[in-house]
C-alpha cells in the first residue's frame, strides 16, 4: 500500500508512505539521478528530509483521530553511517516520547540491501489548533 505524503516537497523528491500508524511510519524513495551529488552518491539534504518526515509523520496520527495533524521540525539529528546510491531506500520512524505538545521521534534509512545507513533523533511540535494565519 502506498500513500500520498499530502506534502508537495516529499511527492516531488518521490517520497511515499508505505505504512503509517500511530507512532509508526515508513517511507520509501527511488533514488534517481537528481538525488545525487557531484560524487554520484545521496545528496546528504535528501538523507535528512527522509529521515524528518518519516519522522514527523509518526507523530501526526494520535489515538482516537480521525484525520493526521500536523507538526513542525523543532531538532533534527541525523547520523550518517554509509554512502548510497541508486536504488529503492527505506525509512522508519517511531514516535519515542510524547507530551500533549511537543513529541520525540528516532528513524532509520536502510539502504536497498537492507544495511543501516543513517539514523535521526528528533523533536516535533504538534501544530496548534487555531486557524491558519492566526
Amino acid at each position: 500500500m502506498t500513500l500520498s505524503t499530502g506534502n508537495p516537497l516529499l511527492d516531488d523528491l518521490g517520497i511515499r508512505v508505505v505504512e503509517w500508524r500511530t507512532g509508526h511510519c515508513e517511507m520509501e524513495m527511488e533514488v534517481r539521478e537528481r538525488h545525487l551529488n557531484r560524487r554520484g552518491r545521496l545528496q546528504g539534504g535528501v538523507t535528512a528530509t527522509l529521515l524528518d518526515a518519516a519522522c514527523g509523520y509518526a507523530g501526526l496520527l494520535r489515538e482516537g483521530d480521525s484525520e493526521p495533524g500536523d507538526a513542525a521540525t523543532i531538532t533534527l539529528t541525523v547520523n550518517y553511517l554509509g554512502k548510497l546510491g541508486h536504488g529503492r531506500l527505506r525509512a522508519v520512524g517511531r514516535v519515542t516520547g510524547s507530551g500533549r505538545s511537543i513529541y520525540f521521534a528516532s528513524g532509520e534509512l536502510y539502504a536497498p540491501d537492507g544495511a543501516l545507513a543513517a539514523t535521526a533523533q528528533g523533536s516535533f511540535k504538534r501544530a496548534s489548533l487555531a486557524s491558519p494565519g492566526a
